[in-house]
């Protein structure tokens, strides 16, 4: 299974398809149509995707394709992964209809506003419904003020592995906002630290300092 993938950003498509070179192998990689401008502004630059890989079936189910979807950070993986809990939502669905931000969906979702679901595209008045009836109260982590970006004391370069860790911390049922301050001090006091399950550790080692 293909988890993370790294490359030059070859085209992006305004059906949301990224072809991504590594070294000698093209991939085509589905992305969100939120992420499309952003990407189409980076097309000859090395890029990283977090990626989920599936089957497609195409026909009468009986020729299967792999298929990758691409995302900038675990942490909208994560979200993704959830939005397509929803029932009658596919990833083909959920890749055209999150055409905002991740963390602003996951807003009216919290507010129950089921008119701000329907503007987006693929999303009717009754999926709107069902979205907010089964991920409501499911969508703390991904609300505005919880992701990387916010974190103006981590350096830019770091934000994506600090906001990961700290999407970890809060579906561990941490307050979003002690996370943040914990996560912004061990990231700056562990400059060597690379990956998200080492910076977590090193989160709860300096909770019990300070406990």
């Amino acid at each position: 299974m293909i988890s993370r993938l790294s490359g030059t950003l070859v085209q992006t498509t305004e059906d949301g398809r990224a072809l991504v070179r590594c070294e000698a192998i093209t991939y085509e990689i589905l992305v969100p149509a939120a992420d499309v401008p952003t990407l189409a502004a980076r097309e000859g630059e090395t890029v990283e995707f977090d990626t989920l890989h599936y089957l497609e079936s195409h026909g009468q189910g009986s020729t299967m394709l792999p298929r990758l979807i691409g995302f900038t950070s675990e942490h909208d993986r994560s979200f993704f992964e959830l939005f397509t809990t929803v029932k009658n939502i596919g990833y083909r669905k959920a890749l055209r209809a999150l055409q905002l931000p991740f963390n602003q969906i996951a807003s009216a979702i919290a507010a129950k506003d089921a008119a701000g679901l329907t503007a987006l595209p693929e999303i009717g008045k009754r999926t709107a419904e069902t979205i907010i009836a089964e991920l409501n109260g499911k969508v703390d982590a991904f609300l505005e003020g919880t992701g990387p970006m916010t974190m103006a004391a981590v350096p830019v370069g770091r934000r994506t592995l600090a906001g990961d860790t700290l999407f970890m911390l809060t579906a561990l049922g941490e307050s979003p906002t002690e996370a943040r301050r914990f996560v912004e001090q061990a990231i700056n006091s562990n400059p060597d630290i690379e990956a998200p399950e080492d910076l977590l550790a090193a989160v709860y080692r300096l909770k019990e300092t300070v406990s």
